[in-house]
Parts: structure tokens; sequence; C-alpha cells
């Protein structure tokens, strides 16, 4: 039995109801870690509308609608580079969390990375982020780097850098 996929692209008029879907589940996922204030000031600067839509015309990302059973229940963004597939994000709507999803659509990127010729994927994690970062590490992603990095607004992103060889 073929197994259904899980990405589903994001097409142009539908950026506004993802923006809004990403809002719902960043606070959801990140307000006890970083506050309700942070997490506005992060989904307007990098999750509007107009931010999905500057990353995709820009700078080469790609979304999708992770999608099970005909349910949408989270989305994740890829930006293919020179040599590895940056995983920009992957969000899960709560009641999905701990159910396996997340690593078969780790395994749909890997598979993707390997189709467009990449030799890895990568990406960021917030340190305090410890159920993701189980789920990477459990996935086979190697912990590579560290970095903080200034967002502006008052604000820093403190992650670790995963990679996983594809």
């Amino acid at each position: 039995m073929m197994q259904e996929r899980m990405l589903e692209l994001v097409r142009p008029e539908e950026r506004a109801e993802l923006a809004r879907y990403i809002a719902a589940l960043w606070h959801s996922a990140y307000d006890g870690l970083l506050g309700a204030a942070q997490v506005d000031y992060m989904t307007e600067k990098f999750q509007s509308e107009s931010a999905i839509a500057e990353q995709i015309r820009s700078d080469n990302y790609i979304y999708f609608f992770i999608v099970r059973e005909g349910a949408r229940i989270g989305y994740c963004a890829l930006r293919p580079e020179k040599e590895k597939l940056f995983l920009s994000k992957l969000y899960l709507a709560d009641a999905e969390r701990g159910r396996g999803i997340g690593q078969e659509v780790l395994a749909e990127v890997a598979g993707a990375a390997r189709r467009m010729g990449l030799r890895a994927v990568y990406l960021t994690v917030n340190k305090g982020n410890a159920r993701a970062v189980r789920a990477y590490e459990k996935f086979g992603f190697i912990r590579t780097d560290g970095t903080v990095t200034d967002i502006g607004g008052g604000y820093v992103m403190d992650d670790y850098v995963y990679e996983y060889a594809v």
C-alpha cells in the first residue's frame, strides 16, 4: 500500500490562511517558553502573509501544509541550498504531537532532499524546546553547532543547529 504524501504545497491564495494558522501554532508551542509578546513579534516579522510571500519570492522558500487523512495538521517550510536542504519550520497542531507524525514528515523531507540531489537536511531549533530536540535526535539529526541571532525588537533566537545526512 502506498503511503499518503503528507506535504501539500501552499498555494498563493492560501498564504493568509497559513499566516493565521502559524500564529495559532506558534502561540501554542512558544508562549510558555518565550512569552506571547515575543511570539507576536516573531510571527509578524517572519511568518505574516507578506513575510511568507517575500521568502518564497526572494529566498527560494517552499511552504507546505502537513496533511493527514485530508485534514491540515501542521506546516513546514523548506529552502533548497547548494548542498543542503534547510528545514526552516516544522510545526504540528497540539493534538498531533507525540504520535510519530513528525518522524513521518522528517522522512518525507529527507526523501525530498535526496530527490533534489542534496547531501543533508539541516535546521535550527530553540535550545529550550526539549520536545523538538528529542524528536530530531530520535530521527537521527546530529547537533553540529549553537547560534544566537538578534532578531530585533530586543529579542534573540538562541538555537541549536542540527544536521541529518541523506
